[in-house]
């Protein structure tokens, strides 16, 4: 078995149990009350080493680790020091560690980090936990992966009040802070009797002590012109947004150029301060108002032009909720610059001189026209219906202004219907707010007709802007329909929005089939899916969640009439109070059969019916709603079963388990066909 390099472990010791806070352990003498599963593999405690940890010495795919019950009202950051060691890198299934919350009132944990790089050395992972009135546990997982000896383990704990971007420098963790190497100027820890005889470097901030602890960086092996040293802190893991502020000495014989920037998952910088008075020879407060909207690195830089050019010295950050200007506007609320259509156009509007390009409507269930994208029976905005049919039109849907230099993620759905060439049909244009400069950011290519199909655009601009919509054909033989719905804007690149961590309870079966397993696995059983079925006039035509992506369905043609198939989830953890269960389905094809939703708790060997529609519904996908009890761990299980013809074909797709009760209620849990009035379409 591979042994875990624990070199520098006893170095990362905390100042005693009896001063460690709820939640934080050093696994010196106990596990200080966190719990494994006996349904997992053992985690074993190391006294002699301070450390707990699980291998492959067990036969197991897994160990877990729970903490106490917790409680905090107030900002709180953990801090995990571990290890994971393999003896093979390229693995497919690496070993990983897995942090989740797991708080009360939910039946899924909600995974807040993963880690699977392999080191000979311990690590550390800061990660926020923002405010809460709920009772929460820490749940740690290492998944052993395929390699044949893996070791995972964790050393230390810690849960402390306040923010993973404070640090005052005096653990020798550094609170997870990281100089990025530099063969010539590097970022070093001061203080503690440590001397340098080229710089005469300051007691610290924190304790005004020779023995107190700072970060600093000289010029004395400085080579080139514009040597630069980096501190890079913790990546902010919540939203958060108010005043950074920290202590700073500065040395200067030459210019020195210190700068603190904000980095994102992308890579992309942003100055946020700089020095500009003459050097202090005390310590000097700095504050900076500060937006993480999204995850976020924090860099100290300091450049050198010269070995003579002197130090600077940093200590105690810290962070408040309250901006250091005393700024009084609210925050900008992405979400008013999202819309469902539902109601209205929301904060979305046209210009009339170009006249009415879009209209809100809204198509029954039915067979042959789509419905809309959030429902499938609701609103959405149609460009060039039968009131602008005319050759030449101009559809242009102006959007909320938005503010400048901030970094943004633009998602909405379309569709298409009778285009001969659909190349420019659909363009989103950037407006500036004079609305004499203006870019095009996308335009439709190609896409299935008449499938609802996501789009996502990434974008930043320097000055207040306004997303605009455009839909328009050049001659008559080219005009069709333009469908639009679901538009939502969130901060941060998509590409980031992509790298963050799943939402706990929610399955799109884009990658798998998530916490779903099969009573039985064959032809006649629930396949996962991209694209239409087989089988011609029933199925859809792609997925809901982004039209070319992945669902689960049933094929008729391999199955007998009566025959069930059963997709069941794992066992849910039971809670007191209403979950709402929601899900996308297609029911299309003259011999449908039937769709059923059941709960089945645990000790009990009846199954309730909580959800059931008999035969063809709608082309469409259509959404459905659940409202549940349940305080015992429980089931949930969709139950196809293939009607009289080939033509039968049924599919679910989007699921999404929510604590609470549904915001919206379904009048009709039980009901078979479709209304009539096919083909309507409401304006």
């Amino acid at each position: 078995m591979l042994r875990l390099c624990l070199l520098a472990a006893h170095a990362l010791r905390l100042a005693g149990a009896a001063l460690l806070s709820p939640g934080s352990c050093a696994f010196e003498d106990s596990a200080c009350g966190y719990q494994w599963d006996y349904a997992h593999l053992p985690w074993a405690l190391h006294g002699e080493g301070h450390y707990i940890s699980v291998d492959t010495s067990y036969e197991g795919e897994k160990a877990v680790l729970s903490s106490p019950e917790l409680y905090s009202e107030e900002w709180s950051c953990v801090r995990l020091i571990y290890q994971i060691a393999t003896t093979s890198e390229t693995s497919p299934n690496p070993a990983r560690l897995n942090l989740y919350l797991r708080q009360e009132g939910e039946s899924f944990d909600r995974l807040l980090w993963s880690a699977k790089e392999p080191s000979d050395s311990w690590l550390i992972a800061s990660l926020d936990l923002t405010n809460s009135t709920k009772k929460y546990k820490i749940v740690l997982e290492g998944e052993m992966g395929q390699d044949k000896s893996a070791s995972i383990a964790v050393f230390e704990i810690k849960i402390t009040p306040g923010y993973c971007i404070e640090c005052d420098f005096e653990e020798n963790h550094l609170c997870g802070f990281v100089n990025r190497w530099n063969p010539n100027v590097n970022w070093f820890v001061g203080g503690g009797n440590i001397r340098n005889s080229q710089s005469i470097l300051p007691k610290d901030h924190t304790l005004n002590s020779e023995l107190g602890h700072y970060m600093y960086v000289d010029s004395v092996y400085v080579k080139h012109f514009q040597e630069v040293a980096q501190l890079i802190s913790p990546k902010t893991t919540a939203p958060m947004s108010g005043c950074l502020s920290f202590y700073y000495q500065l040395k200067q014989e030459s210019s020195i150029v210190f700068t603190v920037y904000l980095r994102d998952t992308s890579g992309f910088y942003e100055e946020i301060w700089k020095t500009e008075s003459a050097p202090n020879a005390d310590w000097a407060l700095a504050e900076v108002d500060f937006n993480a909207p999204y995850p976020m690195e924090v860099i100290f830089e300091v450049a050198f032009n010269s070995a003579k050019g002197g130090y600077v010295a940093l200590d105690d950050i810290s962070f408040s909720p309250v901006y250091c200007s005393n700024q009084t506007g609210t925050l900008f609320n992405p979400a008013e610059a999202g819309c469902n259509f539902e109601e209205d156009l929301c904060n979305f509007y046209q210009d009339h001189k170009d006249g009415p390009g879009w209209s809100r409507v809204k198509v029954k269930r039915n067979v042959y026209r789509a419905g809309d994208h959030t429902t499938g029976f609701g609103y959405y905005l149609l460009a060039n219906t039968k009131f602008t049919s005319q050759p030449g039109y101009i559809g242009r849907l102006y959007g909320p202004t938005l503010p400048g230099n901030m970094q943004f993620c633009l998602r909405f759905y379309y569709a298409l219907y009778g285009f001969f060439k659909m190349s420019g049909t659909l363009a989103v244009y950037i407006f500036e707010e004079n609305h004499v400069v203006q870019e095009k950011i996308w335009s439709v290519l190609d896409s299935p007709k008449g499938v609802w199909t996501q789009a996502e655009i990434s974008f930043k601009k320097p000055m207040p802007c306004k997303v605009v919509f455009v839909s328009w054909c050049k001659s008559f033989w080219d005009c069709g329909l333009v469908a639009l719905d679901d538009v939502s804007l969130s901060l941060g690149s998509c590409q980031a929005a992509d790298l963050l961590l799943p939402n706990p309870g929610e399955c799109t079966f884009e990658k798998d089939e998530c916490v779903f397993t099969q009573k039985k696995r064959g032809r006649g059983s629930w396949h996962r899916r991209r694209g239409p079925t087989p089988t011609s006039y029933t199925g859809p035509k792609g997925d809901h969640t982004t039209g070319v992506g992945y669902y689960m369905y049933i094929e008729a043609s391999n199955m007998v009439y009566g025959q069930r198939a059963y997709l069941v989830s794992r066992s849910l953890r039971g809670t007191s109070g209403k979950q709402c269960l929601t899900f996308f389905y297609h029911m299309y094809g003259a011999g449908t059969g039937l769709l059923s939703v059941y709960l089945k708790k645990e000790g009990d060997d009846e199954e309730i019916p909580l959800w059931r529609r008999t035969g063809e519904q709608s082309i469409s996908w259509l959404r459905g709603l659940i409202e549940y009890e349940s305080d015992r761990n429980y089931q949930i299980i969709f139950e196809a079963i293939r009607g009289v013809s080939m033509r039968s074909d049924t599919a679910i797709d989007d699921i999404l388990f929510q604590a609470g009760p549904c915001l919206e209620v379904e009048e009709i849990q039980f009901s078979s066909g479709y209304p009539d009035n096919l083909n309507e379409i409401e304006y």
